[in-house]
């Protein structure tokens, strides 16, 4: 029992402030300021469920599916990088808003579901919960456990973190809707905006940093 339970401290310890909730958190603040308290909600379950499977998924399958696509771990924190930058710039140069009219006309022709953007798979479970860093994280710790030599109580190890986890990633999300009514609408822009600057800032440290790597495999940088 003790080393189950360290097994679990090691892997939230690690995978805390790499998945980090509390960003995740504040991207669900300003891409669902206007959504309905049910859709939020509704986002927030769907993308809790993601997280758990792709944390699952990168811990059993993730070696094989980046060798099968012949991805290295820079390539994946390039990527990674780049989607996040993409999301920042969007919220730090939001569209302009439509017209009161428009949007009754649409909402007549479409229906108001068809204004709310799903979310909850991108950008709140990948890139912001299940990117670069956290995927890199799950991979190089999966790799101790080849998968014959996996006994009853790494699985359990496993399982029993991606659940704390998810937990933990559901309480962060549901509290931040209660920020939503205390900021109000301005208070949720100018939120939105300085978020989108951090994930710019985020997104470009991503980029440096599988330029750095793939610098270091190439043999252009040494290790001091």
């Amino acid at each position: 029992m003790l080393t189950l339970l360290d097994n679990v401290a090691l892997g939230l310890l690690g995978l805390l402030p790499i998945a980090n909730p509390l960003t995740s958190a504040t991207v669900l603040l300003a891409l669902t300021a206007r959504y309905p308290e049910a859709e939020r909600n509704r986002q927030i379950n769907r993308a809790t469920i993601y997280v758990v499977i792709m944390l699952l998924l990168c811990f059993y399958a993730g070696n094989a599916i980046i060798s099968g696509f012949g991805i290295s771990i820079p390539g994946l924190r390039v990527a990674g990088g780049l989607i996040v930058s993409y999301i920042g710039f969007g919220m730090l140069f939001p569209p302009a808003r439509v017209g009161e009219d428009d949007v009754q006309v649409e909402m007549a022709s479409h229906g108001e579901s068809a204004k709310l953007k799903d979310i909850a798979f991108i950008p709140l479970t990948m890139p912001c919960t299940t990117g670069p860093g956290t995927i890199a994280f799950i991979i190089s710790a999966s790799s101790g456990f080849p998968g014959s030599l996996m006994s009853p109580l790494v699985h359990a190890s496993v399982v029993i973190t991606v659940v704390l986890f998810a937990l933990v990633f559901w309480l962060c999300l549901r509290g931040a809707t209660k920020i939503v009514g205390f900021l109000g609408e301005t208070g949720v822009d100018a939120t939105a905006r300085l978020m989108g600057f951090l994930l710019v800032c985020i997104g470009v440290q991503f980029i440096i940093n599988g330029i750095s790597d793939l610098l270091r495999i190439w043999g252009f940088i040494t290790i001091s």
